[in-house]
């Protein structure tokens, strides 16, 4: 099961949008303009003669839209996500640097665990910086150039299924109910979905919610760059479970329009401060140098907070019965403590199973048993990489997954040969960055390889 997990995982990887549109399906109607939406509209784009997406928000709204409360806080575009978005609209990179973007090589990212710089990795993928709206926003614009893709502004209400597919959904617009007819539904309304509610006063059944409880506190501000081109432009630093403070980690990134955005994250009652004096000082008393000297300058607005209280996914993939011409994807069907950056990168790879699934010809009669299958490995993978490290935390009690004492110490030993392995760091960050599948660390190999560098180091 481990070696086939691993093998999906590196063939979704491996997908590529077709050469030509080649369409199976009339309409495909999507629910929600966010991330996870947009990717799947342009992967429907392919697919489908006409595709139309359904949110409650105004497409031309810049910045941080009301739909997205997180959108204020950081957020890491993983090196796997960035190769996902540039296959998906090629010249990504450039075109996001054009708009602001900050282009992070390896010799420019650095990361801390328990206050010791790991090792650079020489080979590493690079990285792309900048707020969500930036990203958010290039995204759409790809997505609706696009000349079979639509927006509308309402808000979903319901499915219209007839015998055992769903042939629409019902929306209002201003007080005025109305019906979108769809050969394809694609649930893409985040966390909040209401998909299940709907499933089930329809008579279907209802898919299992697996929650993790995390209770992550999130403060983010932003402060002027002075500097153009600083030798540093991501750093981030990490406090292991034995030696957490108030504050379980922090991180700056340079991002667009000569600006610094700095966070802290922390657990439970431990919140980051809220007031610009309580921000600064902890950055500056609890991690390393780089911090105080970003903090130095002139901050820019108010502290931003966030609260995540669990990580959560819906279980689609065990439904014994579902309708056909449906799909969850992006949050809707799992999101994750957002530390760990996974969001974005999910969601794009959620397309890729969407893609996956509609160039195999399949029967659209019938539910999406194989796009499912697809997306349970991709879950499965970042669900197993934040949840493995959450189990750790110090408020969490339990219950313990059978194994967890020889997982857990396995998981320290990794990530502790991080910090001086060379071999060991390029193994775990493109776990992290979700190009290979957590299982791919299981092996003996990498396992006594690690073991080895902690004896070294020791």
């Amino acid at each position: 099961m481990s070696r086939s997990a691993v093998r999906a995982f590196a063939a979704l990887n491996a997908v590529r949008p077709p050469d030509q549109p080649s369409p199976v399906l009339g309409k495909a109607v999507v629910l929600g303009g966010s991330v996870a939406g947009l990717l799947a509209a342009r992967v429907l784009s392919d697919y489908a003669e006409s595709v139309l997406i359904i949110d409650r928000d105004d497409p031309q709204i810049s910045g941080a839209r009301p739909g997205v409360p997180q959108g204020t806080q950081l957020h890491a575009l993983l090196p796997g996500g960035l190769f996902q978005l540039e296959r998906l609209f090629p010249g990504f990179r450039k075109q996001a640097v054009a708009q602001g973007a900050i282009e992070a090589p390896p010799a420019t990212r650095r990361s801390y665990l328990d206050g010791r710089l790991k090792v650079v990795v020489p080979d590493d993928a690079d990285s792309l910086a900048g707020s969500r709206p930036l990203l958010e926003g290039l995204i759409r614009q790809h997505v609706l150039r696009l000349p079979n893709v639509k927006t509308f502004t309402a808000r979903a209400t319901g499915l219209v299924i007839e015998g055992e597919a769903v042939t629409g959904v019902r929306c209002d617009v201003g007080g005025v109910p109305g019906v979108e007819g769809g050969d394809l539904v694609v649930d893409a309304m985040g966390r909040s979905s209401r998909l299940s509610d709907w499933l089930e006063r329809a008579g279907w059944e209802r898919p299992a919610t697996r929650r993790m409880p995390v209770h992550l506190n999130y403060a983010t501000a932003l402060f002027r760059r002075p500097e153009q081109d600083p030798p540093a432009k991501v750093v981030l630093a990490l406090h292991t479970p034995t030696t957490m403070t108030d504050v379980a980690g922090a991180a700056f990134f340079a991002i667009e329009d000569g600006r610094w955005m700095a966070m802290m994250a922390g657990y439970g009652d431990d919140r980051p401060g809220s007031t610009a004096e309580d921000f600064v000082r902890r950055l500056r008393e609890q991690f390393p140098p780089e911090f105080g000297e970003v903090t130095a300058n002139e901050m820019l607005g108010d502290v931003q907070t966030y609260h995540h209280a669990d990580s959560r996914r819906r279980d689609f993939h065990a439904l014994r019965r579902c309708p056909a011409r449906l799909v969850s994807v992006g949050d809707a069907v799992a999101s994750f403590n957002p530390v760990y950056g996974q969001g974005m990168t999910a969601a794009a790879l959620h397309a890729v199973c969407l893609s996956a699934y509609l160039r195999s010809d399949p029967d659209l009669t019938t539910p999406a048993r194989h796009f499912l299958a697809l997306q349970k490995v991709v879950v499965d993978a970042a669900w197993s990489t934040s949840t493995s490290a959450d189990l750790a935390l110090p408020h969490f009690d339990g219950p313990y997954p059978r194994g967890y004492r020889i997982s857990s110490w396995v998981s320290r030993q990794i990530i502790a040969a991080t910090i001086t392995d060379v071999e060991t760091a390029r193994r775990f960050n493109d776990v992290v960055s979700m190009q290979e599948h957590p299982l791919s660390l299981a092996t003996p190999g990498v396992i006594l390889g690690a073991i080895r560098a902690n004896r070294r180091a020791r």
